[in-house]
């Protein structure tokens, strides 16, 4: 059953006159400037030293990296699919757990950062991973929220990519949203910014994989739930996102699906719109919100391949046989 919106802020209004005063949405606390970000297989520590779980799938050596930013209420583990997928085709990809969510302090979990830290902690991360890689391309991918997050690290703090694939990314600000959604959001952040929704009377099906949504409800590092006022914070970075899209000046590749029930056609399409970088555009008839676990999520993964240049490399590297020559020697590698 769809969620009853007038009764919704009905109850906000009616939670708000009951107050005596307003609350106010709650930001996690971050320290001073205390050293130099540092980078392991583990952990990325960032200048202020927060400490966030690194995932990654490496390949032998890699033509290309991807630094992967994932969704809210989401960690590293969202790339547990494509991670492999990319590796074994000679891309490395590194993912991290934004602050306050997946495999951080329980007592942070949560809880929002504020987009400006979260875009200053990718900038770091990506800086780091072109350390590590200096002489490939490194592409940053962010997904949904992580795809605004993108978005404003391109636009706020010059993020050295050399591109950016932003897939279904979370554009859906407080200019796009419906005037009674805005305003039960507002005073829900202000009146009881702790308290939670679940979203499960919305009945929205982020993919076609049945299998994935599954484990993926089953994950213990997935947050099922969302405070209001890291929602709220989550609204104005989709905001701040659809503001810097024009401002972006890097190649950008832009990926959404007709069918995806989380972030709506009008302003995605608004948003692609806007763009004035060097930018490819690619819609997907069939595609969900979680385009990189769908079902065709390989037509996508070729997709990104082919726009950064490694489309002939859509064979894992472990399975290509290598021809013969007349003379018996190896010759090319086949790629089909």
């Amino acid at each position: 059953m769809q969620l009853n919106r007038s009764a919704i802020i009905a109850v906000c209004f009616a939670l708000c006159a009951g107050l005596s005063a307003c609350a106010k949405p709650e930001l996690l606390d971050t320290g001073p400037v205390i050293g130099v970000a540092s980078l392991d297989d583990t952990e990325y520590t960032t200048t202020d030293g927060e400490r966030l779980r690194v995932s990654s799938w490496k390949a032998a050596s890699p033509s290309a990296v991807f630094v992967a930013v994932h969704g809210f209420n989401e960690y590293a583990g969202a790339f547990q699919l494509p991670g492999p997928w990319f590796s074994s085709r000679g891309i490395s990809v590194y993912a991290y757990d934004q602050r306050g969510f997946g495999r951080g302090d329980a007592d942070r979990l949560g809880k929002w950062a504020g987009g400006d830290i979260m875009a200053r902690d990718l900038n770091g991360f990506v800086e780091l991973v072109r350390r590590q890689h200096p002489k490939v391309p490194v592409y940053a991918i962010g997904t949904s929220m992580g795809g605004a997050v993108t978005m404003k690290a391109s636009v706020d703090y010059g993020l050295k990519a050399d591109g950016l694939v932003l897939v279904a990314p979370a554009i859906w600000g407080w200019r796009s949203m419906n005037p009674i959604l805005k305003s039960a959001l507002w005073v829900t952040a202000h009146t009881v910014p702790d308290k939670t929704a679940t979203g499960s009377q919305l009945e929205i099906w982020p993919s076609d994989n049945v299998a994935w949504l599954k484990a993926y409800s089953k994950d213990k590092y997935n947050i099922k739930q969302g405070r209001f006022d890291t929602l709220y914070g989550l609204v104005t970075l989709m905001d701040e996102a659809a503001t810097a899209a024009p401002k972006i000046t890097m190649p950008v590749l832009y990926l959404y699906g007709l069918k995806d029930q989380v972030v709506p056609e009008t302003p995605s399409r608004k948003v692609m719109a806007s763009l004035t970088a060097p930018n490819k555009q690619v819609i997907y008839d069939k595609g969900y919100h979680m385009l990189l676990h769908d079902l065709q999520r390989e037509t996508v993964y070729r997709d990104i391949l082919k726009w950064i240049g490694r489309d002939k490399i859509a064979t894992p590297v472990s399975t290509r046989q290598a021809r013969l020559d007349k003379t018996g020697r190896q010759s090319k590698i086949s790629a089909d």
